[in-house]
């Protein structure tokens, strides 16, 4: 008996010292993601610094996705249908938080606070970018479409970016094997998609939309790595990103912590 309650005390403090060393590292990754992704950091100095290559780049693909628009009218209804409803970011924020609530049900707590911290930290550094940078967006004879707000980065491409990776890798236990290819391909798909839909509507420039997809997979780079080190310091086995981040979130029990399910074995 005595043995028992020894190794249970222990693993509870296990149990806490790892729940807050996670703690600070993921709030710690969510500040430092915007300095931390080196491609994003590259890509903002040729912006900023106006370089030459990329603007023409920039305008020689908004010319020719806005003739495009021009002449089909039936093609640009639809982009708008897709960006403005489908991919809209109030739409995939509201799925987001649908699928944190569902969490906090589940009772997998660390996994909930990883999905709310990494759609909050990617709206919020998304929109001190854009602050900081002010591009201007597109100014285009005849527009499609209007948005308002700064240019860079994109906020609907970041958006996008974050939620597909939160949905994608929160439910991808509860996808059969089979099927989680195809759910790969269609979150990578949504995302180039809504990239595309930004450009072609003539409310970005392409590299917008390159930075919005840098900056939110760096944003959930980081808080992903912040989880799976909370994963190793409370003992769990290292997950592989295709099982999703909690492969134990099917189970009765998903976190160690929560109730029900039978007791993990002590740590050695």
């Amino acid at each position: 008996m005595a043995a028992r309650v020894a190794v249970r005390s222990l693993r509870e403090r296990r149990r806490r010292a790892a729940d807050r060393r996670f703690g600070v590292r993921l709030l710690g990754s969510a500040a430092v993601a915007a300095i931390a992704a080196v491609p994003f950091g590259l890509l903002l100095v040729l912006v900023e610094g106006r370089w030459q290559p990329l603007r023409r780049l920039d305008a020689g693909a908004a010319r020719r996705l806005h003739g495009i628009a021009l002449d089909h009218p039936a093609w640009t209804s639809t982009l708008r249908f897709l960006s403005n409803r489908v991919w809209d970011p109030l739409t995939l924020r509201t799925a987001v938080a649908l699928l944190t609530v569902w969490l906090v049900y589940r009772r997998a707590w660390r996994l909930a606070a990883w999905s709310a911290v990494t759609a909050v930290a990617g709206g919020l550094i998304g929109l001190l970018v854009k602050t900081v940078v002010e591009r201007a967006r597109p100014s285009l004879e005849d527009p499609v479409a209007r948005a308002p707000g700064f240019s860079f980065p994109s906020g609907h491409a970041m958006t996008a970016t974050t939620s597909f990776a939160i949905l994608l890798l929160v439910l991808l236990p509860t996808v059969p094997r089979s099927r989680r290819a195809l759910c790969w391909y269609a979150a990578v798909l949504s995302v180039l998609g809504v990239g595309f839909t930004r450009v072609a509507l003539g409310v970005h420039w392409f590299s917008d939309v390159v930075g919005g997809w840098l900056l939110g997979l760096a944003v959930v780079t980081l808080t992903a790595w912040a989880f799976e080190a909370w994963r190793a310091d409370a003992g769990r086995v290292r997950a592989d990103v295709a099982e999703g981040l909690e492969p134990e979130l099917t189970d009765e029990r998903p976190e160690p912590g929560s109730s029900g399910g039978k007791e993990e074995p002590p740590p050695p």
